[in-house]
């Protein structure tokens, strides 16, 4: 599958960006343009989002094979790779499968385990929004208020409500794939064996995403990992406080092997 992606420079070693479930690589654009100063960044939309194309398979084996054909297309050898959320365990899915295309692995916010079913309200709002009906992402955002309260991240799912050439709305994720899949979405990581190379986690102290719990396993599948956390964030953490976000990140790829 040829992902949609954007290449932000092409001087340095290459730094591979993959977003979250109902994201997009224009999410990524303050940090993506940063850290294009010292990397070859390119953001990428993971199968089933943004402009990339759309299929009935969604789960992190597929995703992480997306990548790699990617990189082989754009012979790119190895990699660092950066992911946040479902991008993360992308990231770890195909370092554990592929160590040797990936260099160094920054991990936003999530841990290679299974997660309770979060999304439910989420999927069930979305899906509750007539596209025959609406007239506005105004009145999206009135259904959406009855199964999301907080404001922020209705706002962040009402971006994947698109205009379609009729004039109407169309979702610009696979809504019923992503709803479909999201069993596969929400379980662990995969590999006959650890990715031995330097990782780095960094979590938002208010987010309940990476726990005291998934310390074994982070430690299992990556025995070189580390731990950052930055204070009074959550899980949208490198756009609550992208400077410290981006020095975390930099500082982390800067270090001498």
């Amino acid at each position: 599958m040829k992902l949609n992606y954007r290449q932000y420079s092409t001087a340095g070693h290459p730094l591979l960006i993959l977003h979250g479930l109902f994201g997009s690589l224009s999410n990524w654009n303050w940090q993506s343009n940063k850290l294009s100063e010292q990397y070859a960044v390119c953001a990428l939309d993971l199968r089933n989002h943004g402009a990339s194309p759309h299929a009935d398979q969604m789960d992190y084996p597929a995703m992480a094979l997306d990548v790699i054909e990617f990189m082989d297309e754009h012979n790119i050898s190895s990699a660092h790779l950066l992911g946040h959320s479902m991008g993360g365990k992308v990231a770890m899915q195909l370092a554990l499968e592929h160590p040797q295309r990936v260099d160094r692995l920054i991990v936003a916010d999530i841990a290679p385990v299974k997660y309770a079913s979060e999304h439910d309200q989420i999927f069930d709002g979305l899906q509750a929004i007539d596209l025959e009906k609406i007239k506005s992402r105004t009145d999206a955002d009135k259904v959406l208020a009855e199964y999301v309260e907080d404001e922020v991240v209705r706002q962040f799912l009402l971006t994947n409500l698109v205009r379609s050439p009729n004039g109407g709305f169309q979702w610009r994720v696979n809504l019923p794939v992503l709803a479909k899949s999201y069993q596969q979405l929400r379980s662990a990581m995969t590999g006959e064996k650890a990715f031995d190379k330097p990782v780095l986690f960094i979590k938002g102290a208010l987010s309940n995403y990476i726990t005291e719990e998934h310390q074994q396993e982070i430690g299992k599948n990556f025995p070189q990992a580390r731990l950052k956390t930055i204070m009074q964030t959550g899980h949208w953490l490198h756009a609550e406080k992208p400077q410290t976000f981006y020095h975390l990140v930099n500082d982390f790829l800067s270090q001498p092997e």
